[in-house]
């Protein structure tokens, strides 16, 4: 997730949170004021019948009449029950229906002298009042109607408001923090366009002093001390390639004279052969480097050529073949093949040829026969190379690293060689967006898997 989608996410969960706890503060505080005002209408309604009873010559007579004209039903749905001394019942608003009422009530009465009781339907106010020298128990039902459909409308509007301001105020956070994190997006697209071969570009800063302007600085200060070292590490690698060329040739020419012209011992004909190949390795390898430092995977897609795979394969082949005469290679194209393939790929020869090299070099040097079979298969999107020889197979262990640099197998003892063959192979494949692995079906077959993108 990035971080204007996180600070924008924090800040309406934040303010969700807030605006809920307060909506429902308001929701109670609301409610418990409903409550309270109806008992208070309660309280008000019971002395206004009190203060009728109180002065009533006739009650029996009197209330129908009164209570029609100051009935409270429409607001409150309200019942009123009144009876006397003996708890008999003298009075009911209810008309037509049979009329209940709870007696326990009634005799709670004589030791309390109200009751309100809100958590019943409907809720009931309840108290003994002693009217010109006798006593009398008036029992009060009402349905807070208005209140409770109040109370809804007010509960609909809290959650209407709360959901359309998290929207709003997600929409705004995103929106502001787009604005906000705006400069920093442009520098991440900028650093983004940084290469090894672009590092003496530097990104736009501006002369404030937020935070933004004094990490693009910095991200300057750091290319170009990062440029200086690259610049230095690639001159020293080409200078010191270059140099070491020319005695490297000289040697390979002076023991090759020696070899052929040279009378000696057996045994040293067999030294100085080795020799010889050792002078050819770190020829190669010095090479590679060379080639190496001139390119990286941004600039390298700027000189690619069609390339025929199999002219690269043959080219190598002879290559190793004069270092190591008794290499045999059986070239295949596979039946899977599709048909009017061309075998070809995009690529730099040169980097190709070396990748060939050290796969053919591999097969030459760690094989039981001295044999490398290649099996080509081309399809509407890949291009695979299959390199396979007889010879002791790498470890399970060994597998994960085979590709690091200095990586020597298990295989390697007593064979001379760098480390740095395999490692090169797979960097000049990666600059070819290709992919190579490894795999051993069996205790004796090595195969090197290699996969071009033809698309």
């Amino acid at each position: 997730m990035s971080l204007k989608r996180k600070i924008a996410l924090t800040l309406s969960i934040s303010f969700s949170l807030l605006f809920g706890v307060v909506l429902i503060i308001i929701y109670i505080s609301f409610n418990d004021f409903r409550r309270e005002e109806f008992k208070e209408r309660f309280i008000r309604r019971l002395g206004f019948t009190t203060n009728f009873i109180s002065k009533s010559k006739n009650f029996e007579e009197e209330a129908p009449i009164f209570f029609n004209e100051n009935s409270d039903n429409f607001l409150l749905n309200e019942t009123i029950l009144i009876f006397n001394a003996k708890k008999q019942l003298i009075y009911s608003t209810i008309k037509d229906e049979k009329v209940t009422w709870d007696h326990k009530l009634l005799t709670k009465l004589d030791s309390k002298t109200d009751i309100y009781q809100e958590n019943t339907s409907p809720e009931i106010y309840a108290a003994l009042k002693n009217i010109n020298g006798e006593n009398y128990y008036i029992l009060t039902y009402a349905y807070d109607t208005n209140g409770k459909s109040k109370l809804a409308y007010l509960k609909y509007l809290l959650i209407t408001a709360f959901i359309t301001c998290t929207l709003l105020i997600g929409f705004f956070s995103y929106y502001f923090m787009g604005k906000f994190l705006k400069p920093l997006e442009d520098l991440n697209k900028e650093i983004s366009e940084v290469t090894a071969h672009k590092l003496t570009t530097q990104i736009s800063a501006e002369e404030s002093n937020d935070e933004v302007s004094i990490l693009a600085r910095s991200f300057n200060t750091m290319i170009a001390r990062l440029n200086d070292v690259f610049q230095s590490q690639k001159d020293f690698t080409a200078s010191a390639s270059h140099e070491i060329r020319t005695p490297i040739t000289r040697m390979a020419f002076q023991l090759e004279n020696l070899i052929k012209f040279g009378n000696h011992s057996p045994e040293t004909v067999t030294s100085l052969e080795q020799m010889l190949k050792d002078v050819y390795q770190l020829s190669d390898l010095t090479n590679s480097l060379m080639l190496l430092t001139k390119f990286d995977k941004e600039n390298i897609q700027s000189i690619y050529e069609e390339i025929r795979i199999d002219e690269i394969i043959f080219e190598s082949f002879d290559i190793v073949k004069k270092n190591y005469p008794n290499l045999r290679m059986d070239f295949l194209i596979s039946e899977n093949t599709q048909e009017n393939a061309f075998l070809t790929i995009k690529g730099v020869a040169s980097l190709l040829t070396i990748v060939f090299i050290n796969l053919l070099k591999n097969a030459a040097v760690y094989s039981d026969d001295a044999q490398a079979k290649i099996l080509i298969t081309e399809t509407e999107s890949q291009l695979i190379i299959q390199v396979s020889s007889h010879g002791k197979a790498i470890s399970e262990v060994e597998k994960p690293k085979l590709f690091d640099a200095f990586m020597r197998g298990n295989n390697s003892q007593n064979i001379a060689g760098s480390g740095l063959g395999l490692r090169i192979v797979k960097r000049v494949l990666e600059y070819h967006n290709a992919e190579i692995s490894y795999a051993s079906p069996s205790e004796n077959l090595n195969i090197f898997k290699i996969v071009f993108s033809t698309t």
